[in-house]
């Protein structure tokens, strides 16, 4: 796998879903996880393309490795013709030639383990990737869920009364520090207050009672 497609691998394992959601612009978010759905996808397509090339190799590998351990059998047994033949020049050309492959076999057998070992971690990259992109599914898909409990009329109103709560809460805080009274001992003066300007109101109402009376009882003495 070359460097860099290896590296964006482990950048994307290595990233949380929770990191991602901290960086959600407010603009888009859902639009922003579905692109890097997107993009999680692409570098899946990337590594299962690397996976393919690694396995073709191994492939023609392994057919190589056995190609020449056929033509090793295959000397070997024209070695004993020759020898029975007394042909010592055909059994030297036979000889070399089994030197030539025996000399490729441990480069061949090298080559084959190292694209084994790439071929395995290839796949461990497919799975593992895969399983992220379940998690990073499901991140927004909760998402998705919150958005719509935060819209619905329920929710509204849970929003508006915590608000409302934090804003009368900030305000008795304030009260409380320049005053003295906490808020239930506001709330009992604020209740005296008005009970006092009900009975000042009853007592004006009574006065224009009496007057009017008065006015009315001169008018028709006259």
């Amino acid at each position: 796998m070359a460097d860099s497609l290896k590296t964006r691998v482990t950048r994307v394992m290595a990233s949380g879903v929770h990191a991602l959601l901290d960086k959600i612009e407010d603009r888009a978010p859902e639009a922003l996880m579905e692109q890097s759905l997107r993009e999680l996808d692409g570098i899946v397509d990337e590594v299962r393309l690397e996976l393919g090339r690694v396995s073709a190799n191994r492939h023609l590998t392994q057919q190589r490795h056995a190609e020449l351990n056929q033509q090793h059998e295959k000397l070997q047994d024209q070695i004993g013709v020759a020898l029975g033949q007394g042909r010592e020049d055909l059994v030297r050309a036979a000889v070399a030639r089994q030197l030539d492959i025996e000399a490729q076999l441990p480069l061949i057998e090298s080559s084959l383990a190292e694209l084994a070992r790439q071929e395995a971690e290839h796949r461990g990259y497919v799975e593992a990737l895969g399983a992220k992109r379940r998690e990073m599914e499901a991140a927004l898909s909760q998402f998705r869920t919150s958005r719509a409990a935060v819209t619905a009329p329920g929710a509204i109103a849970s929003n508006t009364e915590s608000r409302l709560q934090a804003v009368t809460g900030a305000f008795d805080r304030v009260y409380e520090r320049q005053t003295g009274l906490s808020g239930p001992a506001r709330a009992g003066k604020l209740a005296d207050a008005a009970q006092l300007q009900s009975l000042e109101e009853l007592v004006r109402q009574t006065q224009i009672e009496a007057r009017l009376a008065q006015l009315k009882l001169s008018h028709s003495k006259t």
